[in-house]
């Protein structure tokens, strides 16, 4: 019999899963709540204690995982890279998914501090965290402001390792990674420094892999997470939780759509000086399947297609798309600030210009790490929550919060990364004289 239930369980899609146990959790929430004041307040009261933890248990899990898969992906991706090899076009292809991921972040905090995602009379929820509110600051500003925070990019990178201290690990994990890939290219493959440094590559390779699998079993548990975590939240808050979980979708929702039809058709328009809505139109196929599979790795083989189609030159294509669908995450450079400005609202925390200026490099620099992962957007939530000064315990309120609606968020925000991609491709194409005559 449960054998039948697990065989059952595991054959449905995730997304799936994931939606039923949000459904189910708010249900069983709002009557939680609604029963918690009466005489049933003792019995409410117990039932949360027993599924609690099944929530926290997959926070812990998040929490045990961000930090090895961002560092083994940026390795492995950084020493990836053909540095002499890719040349001018290559920059040309990172500078862009740079800036427009600069773009993107830019673009989700201002719209973020327009819709003003919060949650109000939510006072308990700060007095819960009054102690911390008092000497909240994004970290890396104290004192120095933004020059403290240049200077804390660079530690110990086992300090920051044990410490969880996410841009010095990045950074290092870049440095480390452009390090070992000049090694191979400055050394016969035949010689022992440049079989070591491809012995070295192939070992955060796997490893990298391996942190993939272990996501894969995390991804199995997360319906029940989602479900405790849900129920919980409900339960504590009561039916006042569907207006900010409304106001975050809407302001994701929207934030997409306009990079989508608005940013990217501009951006192909001045610098292609054609119809933008043509190319946007073309690429059809390649932002309907990243919106069903959730994935930017997936989408690859259509996107392959679209770019074919568009007469763009394989040797860009193979290069550019790959890349794109690893270090390229528009969708999750909008999605992230507005779940920081939410938390920032929660906890009371004011948010100067500086401030601004480091969450939207935290964005930056975590969305790198997101590596095509369905959902992967969850896991670099901590990243960015911590770099604005949260405790475990107000991350862990935010997470839970993300968790529940991420599955719907996550597929208009892969849409936008892989229209990123694409229209990067082109536009590179376009300038650099590497489209296929008629």
């Amino acid at each position: 019999m449960l054998k039948k239930i697990f065989k059952g369980y595991c054959s449905t899609p995730l997304v799936w899963r994931m939606g039923i146990a949000f459904v189910f959790g708010i249900i069983g929430g709002i009557i939680l709540f609604n029963i918690s004041d009466g005489a049933n307040a003792e019995t409410a009261e117990k039932i949360l204690g027993f599924i609690s933890p099944f929530g926290t248990v997959l926070i812990s899990m998040l929490k045990m995982i961000v930090i090895p898969i961002i560092f083994f992906s940026l390795v492995a991706g950084a020493a990836s890279l053909p540095i002499k090899k890719f040349g001018k076009i290559g920059v040309t292809v990172l500078v862009w998914y740079f800036l427009t991921s600069l773009f993107a972040g830019i673009f989700g905090c201002a719209l973020a501090l327009l819709m003003n995602p919060k949650m109000q009379n939510f006072a308990e929820m700060s007095k819960k965290f009054a102690g911390d509110v008092a000497s909240m600051k994004m970290k890396g500003t104290s004192g120095g402001g933004f020059a403290e925070f240049i200077n804390s990019l660079f530690q110990n990178p086992f300090q920051a390792l044990a410490e969880g201290n996410f841009l010095p690990i990045i950074i290092f994990a870049l440095l480390f990674g452009i390090a070992l890939r000049v090694l191979i290219d400055n050394n016969a493959e035949d010689s022992e420094l440049g079989k070591s440094g491809q012995v070295l590559l192939q070992i955060f390779d796997v490893s990298q892999k391996a942190s993939f699998k272990i996501i894969d079993w995390i991804m199995e548990y997360f319906p029940i997470g989602v479900f405790a975590l849900t129920l919980v939240n409900f339960a504590t808050y009561g039916a006042k939780l569907f207006m900010p979980y409304f106001q975050i979708t809407i302001c994701v929702i929207v934030g997409v759509a306009a990079m989508v039809f608005i940013i990217y058709p501009l951006f192909v328009a001045i610098l292609c000086k054609e119809n933008p809505y043509k190319v946007i139109y073309h690429i059809k196929e390649a932002i309907f399947t990243a919106f069903l599979t959730r994935s930017s790795a997936a989408t690859l083989p259509v996107s392959f297609k679209m770019m074919n189609g568009l007469k763009v030159r394989h040797e860009l294509s193979s290069f550019s798309l790959p890349l794109g669908a690893t270090i390229n995450m528009d969708g999750v450079c909008v999605h992230l600030p507005v779940f920081a400005i939410l938390a920032a609202n929660i906890f009371g925390i004011e948010l100067t210009a500086v401030q601004l200026a480091i969450l939207i490099v935290s964005v930056v620099f975590a969305s790198v790490g997101a590596g095509g992962i369905p959902g992967g957007s969850v896991f670099l939530l901590f990243m960015v929550l911590s770099n604005l000064g949260l405790n475990d315990m107000q991350t862990a309120t935010i997470v839970a919060l993300a968790i529940g609606i991420n599955p719907l968020l996550d597929m208009f925000e892969t849409a936008c990364n892989v229209t990123g991609d694409n229209v990067c491709t082109y536009i590179v194409a376009k300038n650099n004289g590497m489209l296929d005559k008629e």
